[in-house]
């Protein structure tokens, strides 16, 4: 159904396609997965209309005939959909204003004929499962929602091909569920899916084929089936199946010797609606993970510690002394730096280069009478690139341009530049592959050893289990549960989320 012949695609210093042979057929889930970095985005841009490949190296093939798609709106029309890892939506939209947004239905004077759409939309996102009020804002639903929105929108067009890019990273449970029964549809249906995701569960649960990228080049494709789990990940590596093996599931090499008095200290914090009462605790050289499902209040609770959510009630201290509450510059100059979930909408700058990005939180304290020290910045970009291993053509690349897996560590250089007492993570590795995220893995346990206050938020189970000293869960804005030592287990973790609030306090 879609296929490219030997592309290649070249940016300035950089070869990020190398000949690349690569078909999605009709009725097949097909995976695309490789290292950050690999080419897969690159790939899906050029099949979908946003890059040209390179003069004369490559072809391009659409339903059994030669194309040159100019624009994504091109590739849309001609029936490729793409749902992207960063939901590209309007929000300032309504929901059923972006389900059907450039093909709006219409009545006899061609005005568009908004009960038809709402009617129409409504029943789209409950065919998913998903019941919201389509004459809402976007912005009003949380990601998880959102993604959903977007997956309504792709599989609603008239399409022969789907691209998924990382669809599940925002979704829950019962979200991946319903996704996964849409791909099994849609593959019914005869349709070509495109499936983009660094969770390998996922892949041997719906994919048929898989193709690595490594570098730019296709390094194998073939049946997943005929794939164990080591060989894949080795593939993708490039390194030996018994270092992989030998490696464990995850970078973190266990329990940090914590010092006794808190750096941080967060007291009854309640936000209307969002947190009751929520209190913890974490200490020099330790990692506290915050446990729950999406929409447990986690992100929330790292917001109203960073100032970046306003509270009606509750404090915050750092080492002791009280940190003023709805103030991110306050948090900020007490020591707390929060790296958020949303990389794109609240942490990258795309526009700004790299050297910029990493400067920014830090730029008032390089500059003296207004003038910014250059020669440091130049040394704290350089410090951070080699240590971070952040894969860029140079200090001076856009930032947007960079792999999400070296966006994430774009953004952790930022905060690690202001030198921070606590650092906040908010889902770290959602979205990278698993060289970068055995990176960021490796990093957080460098840091809690270094001293530093870590609070780890994850959606990763494993990650969470294995990289925490103490995991604090929430359900509903408030603290269920506190699990320690040999208690921090997958089981009691599960079980802690889904008691009551009663329950939880007492889970064994």
């Amino acid at each position: 159904m879609l296929s490219v012949t030997s592309l290649s695609k070249t940016f300035p210093g950089v070869r990020a396609l190398d000949g690349v042979d690569f078909t999605a057929r009709a009725g097949e889930v097909h995976a695309l997965i490789g290292e950050n970095g690999a080419g897969k985005s690159t790939l899906i841009k050029v099949l979908t209309g946003v890059y040209r490949p390179d003069p004369d190296a490559g072809e391009l093939t659409y339903d059994g005939a030669p194309v040159s798609f100019a624009t994504p709106l091109d590739a849309q029309h001609a029936g490729i959909s793409t749902i992207y890892q960063e939901v590209n939506l309007v929000p300032l939209m309504s929901v059923a204003r972006n389900l059907f947004l450039g093909r709006e239905p219409r009545n006899r004077l061609g005005l568009i004929d908004f009960r038809r759409m709402h009617r129409e939309a409504d029943a789209a996102l409950r065919e998913l499962g998903v019941r919201v009020d389509v004459q809402r804002p976007l912005r009003e639903l949380g990601v998880g929602a959102q993604q959903m929105v977007a997956l309504a929108r792709a599989v609603s067009v008239d399409a022969k091909v789907v691209i998924m890019d990382e669809p599940t990273s925002s979704l829950e449970p019962r979200e991946v569920r319903t996704l996964f029964g849409v791909i099994r549809m849609l593959r019914e249906r005869g349709i070509a899916v495109v499936y983009v995701s660094h969770r390998l569960d996922e892949l041997y649960e719906v994919c048929d084929v898989v193709t690595v990228l490594r570098d730019g080049k296709v390094v194998h494709t073939g049946n997943l089936a005929d794939l164990d789990r080591l060989a894949l990940v080795s593939l993708m590596l490039g390194r030996p199946v018994g270092d992989v093996q030998d490696e464990g599931l995850t970078k973190f090499s266990g329990e940090h010797d914590a010092a006794a008095e808190p750096v941080l200290r967060a007291d009854e914090l309640t936000a209307r609606h969002q947190l009751h009462g929520v209190s913890l605790e974490v200490r020099p050289g330790e990692v506290v993970g915050l446990g729950g499902l999406l929409g447990s209040g986690r992100s929330e609770t790292a917001k109203a510690i960073a100032g970046a959510l306003p509270t009606d009630s509750g404090r915050v201290l750092v080492a002791g002394a009280p940190v003023r509450t709805g103030s991110t510059p306050a948090a900020i100059r007490a020591g707390i730096s929060l790296l958020p979930e949303d990389r794109k909408a609240e942490g990258i700058v795309p526009g700004l280069s790299v050297r910029e990005n990493i400067a920014l939180a830090a730029l008032p304290g390089l500059s003296r009478f207004g003038l910014v020290d250059e020669a440091r910045i130049d040394r704290i970009v350089d410090t951070f690139v080699e240590r971070l291993r952040i894969k860029t053509a140079g200090p001076h690349q856009k930032v947007g341009e960079l792999s999400g897996g070296n966006q994430q560590k774009v953004l952790l250089a930022r905060w690690l530049a202001m030198n921070p007492k606590v650092l906040l993570l908010d889902e770290p590795t959602r979205g990278i592959d698993i060289g970068a995220k055995a990176e960021v893995q490796k990093l957080i346990d460098e840091l809690a050893d270094d001293g530093l206050g870590v609070l780890l938020i994850s959606s990763d189970m494993e990650e969470l289990i294995e990289g925490s000293d103490r995991v604090v869960v929430l359900k509903d804005g408030a603290v269920v549960a506190e699990l320690t030592g040999d208690a921090v287990t997958e089981d009691r973790l599960m079980r802690a989320i889904a008691a009551t609030p009663a329950e939880g306090k007492h889970v064994e």
